[in-house]
């Protein structure tokens, strides 16, 4: 599933290329997606303008004058920018890769009346799509509840401390919890207990403040550095105009089971294990529990 730097990319991107461009036209060829796209959808988009563009945690949300957009890319989905007057891949400063791309899992077309074609693909069909009318954020059930962002000034040393007194939780499963920080998932999470030398089952109650401003300070650093690269290639994440991102050459851990460690000053393997059914990957010496 792509990450806050993933969807954070394909955010500006989308902004970058559509915003300001008016729906003339929708095409819809799979309604089943996982939730079941209303008939009514085409009509209460077309001939509006995309006023904005932003996000929230993993989620897209597309702006009109009267209605908003929630779009959430579930595992596999992503979006296409195609020109119209010769079906090529819109590009800035990439190109998509075709012999990755199959039609068949086009499942919309956003028609533009800026001449290029806006489409959504998703091979898995997790992804989703919800219109609201116009209202704030915080009324909307699949975002009322989620944490601060990792990246805003409310996300800090206090809210941490504050927010963990008297937890048992293991840190690991803290970090993913969506309604403590929202846009984290396991592959940045296992990268910063690893720069943090936390253990990932590490109770929350034995966290020292050290250990806070070490995770405060890592999974900002992280995210910067994965957006920076353009976001990891798990499975199937590109960029919106097909471009892998980068940031998974420099995993640590994710994904490195029994090799060595990074750190030069370790001698110690990478180990899995599973929390809450989630694979888990750490230095057997670097995340000791102390």
């Amino acid at each position: 599933m792509p990450e806050l730097p993933e969807v954070e990319i394909v955010k500006r991107a989308l902004f970058r290329s559509i915003n300001k461009a008016k729906i003339i036209d929708i095409i819809i060829y799979n309604t089943n997606l996982r939730y079941k796209i209303s008939n009514k959808f085409s009509n209460n988009l077309i001939n509006n303008k995309i006023l904005k563009i932003s996000r929230r945690s993993k989620y897209l949300i597309f702006y009109f004058k009267k209605k908003l957009l929630l779009v959430h890319l579930g595992m596999s989905g992503k979006f296409l920018i195609v020109r119209n007057k010769d079906s090529k891949i819109f590009r800035t400063s990439f190109y998509y890769n075709l012999e990755n791309h199959s039609d068949k899992h086009n499942h919309i077309y956003f028609i533009l009346n800026n001449g290029f074609t806006l489409i959504y693909n998703d091979i898995r069909r997790f992804g989703f799509f919800k219109l609201y009318e116009n209202k704030n954020l915080n009324e909307i059930v699949f975002l009322n509840k989620l944490g601060p962002e990792p990246l805003s000034k409310l996300f800090n040393t206090s809210y941490f401390t504050k927010n963990i007194k008297n937890k048992k939780k293991n840190i690991k499963n803290l970090l993913m919890d969506q309604t403590f920080v929202s846009g984290l998932g396991n592959i940045y999470v296992n990268e910063v207990l690893f720069k943090c030398k936390i253990y990932p089952l590490k109770s929350c109650i034995n966290l020292d403040k050290k250990n806070i401003q070490d995770l405060v300070f890592n999974i900002k650093k992280t995210l910067k550095i994965s957006i920076s690269k353009g976001g990891s290639s798990i499975k199937n994440f590109q960029n919106i105009l097909g471009k892998n991102g980068h940031f998974q050459e420099l995993f640590n851990v994710y994904g490195r089971e029994n090799k060595k460690c990074k750190r030069s000053s370790c001698n110690g393997n990478i180990k899995r294990l599973k929390i809450s059914n989630r694979a888990c990957f750490y230095c057997e010496k670097c995340q000791k529990l102390n």
